[in-house]
């Protein structure tokens, strides 16, 4: 498994009991957070994506109120490869409903353009700033974990991945920051290395989509180039709920000195 995640980028970890108790709790925790009026905000793309930044009630071991601690596989691995599980931050949950994409508000054409032909396909943390909209990094991930929360098809708005382009993406911030003093990292316009290394991972990479059942998770390495794939016409949800995914994206203590390794 360490293998195919140094390589892909990526990893799915099969069923387990542990994590399927946790994503029925978090299901319902997520029914009532969509319908709290406090995260109306998070509803975007014309009603058919909720964003959730930090909508789940979990603690910093990913425990929900009602009490299911996060454990399982996925947290095995992490904990045995890359690290002491951090403190968690509250999980994002996202959700989307027939019809998606649609644009985000205040987005142009040619944004939603990429929204709806190239996934919206971004490394997690490359944020824009300033009214000339350039690229830096913002937000230091150490890891991406999905936990899918709900029964769907597999062409209901899968995450898209694209296989190898963590390394892709490695080695374009290693370009910009050269010279520059890893104090200083979060600083750099990585605005021209960053849109020519996507460009080079639809040229060269696998696009794969991933799917998943409640009590699977999957793994994503902090560099990967990933986005959302369209619903399908015949795509399928429990009525009413969406496709449901929560995610915990933990930022990275002391980044400058991993952020650009391997794991």
């Amino acid at each position: 498994m360490l293998d195919h995640f140094r390589q892909f980028g990526w990893l799915r970890f099969p069923m387990d009991p542990r994590v399927r108790s946790w994503a029925e709790q978090a299901r319902d925790a997520a029914t009532d957070a969509i319908s709290d009026p406090a995260h109306a905000q998070w509803l975007d793309c014309e009603g058919t994506w909720f964003i959730g930044v930090d909508a789940l009630p979990n603690d910093a071991d990913g425990r929900l109120p009602s009490g299911a601690p996060l454990e399982g596989p996925a947290v095995d691995f992490i904990s045995k490869h890359l690290g002491a599980l951090p403190p968690l931050h509250r999980a994002q949950l996202s959700v989307i409903y027939p019809g998606y994409p649609r644009p985000r508000r205040g987005e142009s054409d040619a944004a939603f353009g990429y929204r709806r032909n190239r996934d919206a396909a971004h490394v997690d943390g490359i944020k824009m700033f300033g009214e000339a909209r350039r690229r830096r990094v913002e937000e230091p991930h150490a890891w991406v974990l999905g936990l899918p929360l709900n029964v769907t098809s597999p062409d209901a708005a899968p995450l898209v991945v694209w296989e190898g382009s963590h390394e892709i993406m490695r080695k374009a911030f290693a370009s910009a920051f050269k010279e520059v003093p890893p104090q200083e990292w979060h600083l750099v316009d990585v605005t021209v290395a960053y849109t020519a290394a996507r460009r080079e991972v639809f040229e060269t990479c696998k696009r794969v989509t991933v799917h998943a059942a409640p009590g699977e998770a999957y793994l994503m390495h902090r560099l990967c180039l990933h986005g959302v794939a369209p619903w399908s016409d015949a795509a399928t949800a429990p009525e009413g709920e969406g496709r449901m995914i929560a995610y915990f994206r933990p930022e990275m203590s002391q980044w400058q000195a991993h952020w650009l390794a391997d794991l």
